[in-house]
């Protein structure tokens, strides 16, 4: 693509899945483009397929058909080895269960992705715990901390590496009203001050009203 305002260009992409004697239908040619900066919210019913599209854009699961260009590189076109690199080097995850190792603290889960990728940075994780109101928990487990300190340290962590796209999989999804909205407040003033883009899927109006644009997902379609 020619446009460098373009982050994220997904196009024809189709998913099925094989239930029994019975064909899913998924996704039936879903095209989205995302800018460089932009914040989506990715809504609809249940089971509609949100979780699934926003794998296929991050590249954690492949679509029947279709094809997904991320900064220049077609995604599906990459290595497993490549798409892990990019992965860890470009992308950060928040997930509705926080994925925290129950045995590290919360300073060694946060700096997980960057001894992945052969980096130290003991000192960008204890500024991001700071960031995300930790400064006080680095050396608690996660067996020690509530529901939302630990999606604060999954934020954290997902932060790390510097990405320049965050993906969220509903990462209220386990946490009350109050504090979840606190989560998506943070996730939000956190991703515009560091410049992110962000595609986030959402059951939450009010939580998907707080980004740039909103997309409904049906009957395997997108739509404004």
């Amino acid at each position: 693509m020619s446009d460098i305002s373009i982050h994220l260009h997904a196009r024809e992409l189709h998913q099925t899945y094989e239930l029994r004697a019975e064909r899913l239908k998924v996704l039936q040619g879903v095209d989205l483009d995302v800018a460089r900066g932009e914040v989506v919210f990715l809504r609809g019913p249940s089971g509609a397929g949100k979780s699934t599209l926003l794998y296929i854009l991050a590249g954690l699961e492949r679509p029947r058909s279709g094809t997904v260009e991320f900064e220049g590189s077609q995604l599906f076109a990459l290595s497993r080895d490549k798409q892990a690199l990019l992965r860890n080097r470009r992308m950060g995850f928040v997930f509705q269960s926080y994925f925290l190792l129950p045995e590290l603290t919360a300073l060694e889960n946060v700096l997980l992705p960057a001894m992945l990728g052969g980096s130290q940075r003991d000192q960008k994780a204890r500024v991001l715990l700071d960031r995300v109101g930790l400064s006080g928990r680095l050396d608690h487990l996660p067996s020690q901390l509530s529901g939302g300190e630990q999606q604060r340290v999954a934020i954290a962590r997902a932060l790390i590496n510097d990405p320049s796209i965050l993906f969220a999989d509903e990462p209220t999804g386990n946490l009350d009203a109050k504090t979840g909205a606190g989560i998506i407040e943070l996730l939000l003033a956190l991703a515009r001050q560091d410049g992110c883009t962000m595609v986030a899927v959402t059951h939450d109006p009010a939580l998907a009203s707080l980004g740039d644009r909103q997309l409904f997902l049906e009957g395997g379609h997108l739509q404004e």
